[in-house]
């Protein structure tokens, strides 16, 4: 396993949809929300270019307000699609490619539809996929645990937030470390 460098990852947000996040349970609900605004900002501070994804919009709504408005801050616009898998989508797909990671840290949901789907595929494409295993929910916590089973047995890492952002840190000291150390706890 190699370390993750910020210059050679992207971060990957799954459906953060209105309609989708309010039918998650609470805890599961506010975990996602926390980890992935960690996770954003992380990106944000140290150059990780970062994606989006919306599943069906017209149904599930739009990304929910706190992810939505961290992308736009980033000037990253979520991209709709009707595939579970992200890379089923040929805009995606090729947005993808053309940023050409070598490791993508996925959050989203549902763990067990659209972010297993996607890094099953992320991983028969070659890529070094990063599951955040506390940025990521089902309806159901037996569905988001079999989805990190999934996505694992598939050969994705599955890993904690903390993990991935103090891994594209490296070290303690700089104004990242600082802003990111307030931010987990």
């Amino acid at each position: 396993m190699d370390r993750l460098l910020p210059e050679s990852s992207l971060l990957l947000v799954v459906d953060v949809q209105e309609r989708l996040l309010s039918v998650m349970p609470d805890a599961s609900r506010a975990r996602l929300l926390s980890n992935a605004n960690v996770l954003l900002e992380a990106a944000r501070l140290l150059g990780v270019p970062t994606m989006a994804s919306e599943q069906y919009p017209k149904g599930l709504g739009p990304t929910a307000p706190p992810v939505a408005d961290k992308l736009a801050e980033m000037s990253v616009t979520p991209r709709a699609k009707v595939c579970f898998d992200v890379c089923g989508d040929l805009g995606l797909a090729r947005e993808l490619s053309a940023a050409a990671p070598r490791a993508v840290v996925v959050l989203g949901m549902e763990t067990h539809i659209c972010v297993f789907q996607t890094a099953r595929e992320l991983v028969r494409r070659g890529y070094d996929v990063f599951v955040a295993a506390d940025a990521v929910a089902s309806r159901s916590d037996d569905n988001r645990a079999m989805g990190l089973e999934l996505a694992a047995r598939a050969g994705a890492f599955v890993a904690p937030t903390e993990t991935i952002v103090f891994d594209w840190l490296r070290e303690a000291g700089s104004d990242a470390f600082k802003t990111i150390s307030k931010l987990v706890r």
